[in-house]
């Protein structure tokens, strides 16, 4: 019910006051498992992308949001899983392993989950090497991967801020990607490669940004 509330009457709420410009969106599979990959420029896009997208997509939340005991935390926890948020622990390797399972579970039954290929945010409005992970789940699962490119979201949800301000912002997303031709490849480094650095160019294409090909150093990381 409160799903069904949120797609409903939140969305065209959100579309009203903000006023995203949204392209491609009748090329999204409205059946079967579908992946979209996307830059990241702000917290906001996560809650952006399952508004504005035709149908249900899944992304990673973590695990503390959802335990909260408290009136609040438990209304927070109620609206994150209304718009497919799915638990998970972060911070080690049996936590990345967790992450990939639970992503896996939603392709596997049908649904659509969205990712972000560079791993964080973009500091620098550039779209970076994107990592393998995006490859080998659409390798291991057999989903369409749909590109997403995000602009404007940064100034939309400066980082700092809690409440997104009225800014121009652009929602592009792509023609549907299958790699079917890599069928039984799983293992290949090189194809999971190939398969990203395919994804990340149709990204590039969508948001018209600069390309930086090395990987986005996570906030805290030496230089």
């Amino acid at each position: 019910m409160l799903q069904l509330l949120i797609r409903r009457g939140l969305a065209p709420l959100v579309r009203l006051i903000y006023r995203p410009e949204v392209h491609g969106a009748e090329k999204v599979p409205r059946t079967g498992p579908v992946i979209f990959a996307s830059n990241h420029r702000a917290a906001v896009d996560t809650f952006l992308i399952p508004v504005i997208a035709p149908r249900p997509v899944s992304f990673l939340a973590k695990a503390e949001y959802f335990t909260g005991r408290g009136p609040r935390s438990r209304v927070f926890a109620a609206f994150l899983r209304a718009l497919n948020y799915v638990p998970v622990e972060r911070g080690n390797a049996a936590a990345g392993m967790a992450a990939l399972e639970a992503a896996r579970k939603v392709l596997d039954e049908g649904g659509a989950f969205g990712i972000y290929p560079e791993g964080t945010r973009s500091l620098d409005g550039k779209v970076h090497r994107g990592h393998t992970g995006v490859g080998a789940l659409a390798l291991a699962t057999g989903a369409q991967v749909v590109p997403v490119a995000l602009t404007g979201t940064e100034k939309m949800l400066p980082i700092g801020k809690k409440v997104p301000r009225l800014a121009k912002v652009c929602v592009r997303f792509g023609e549907p990607l299958e790699f079917s031709r890599y069928e039984g490849m799983e293992n290949s480094p090189a194809i999971r490669r190939a398969i990203t650095d395919e994804i990340m160019y149709k990204i590039l294409e969508l948001s018209e940004l600069e390309y930086v090909d090395k990987y986005h150093k996570r906030p805290g990381e030496a230089a």
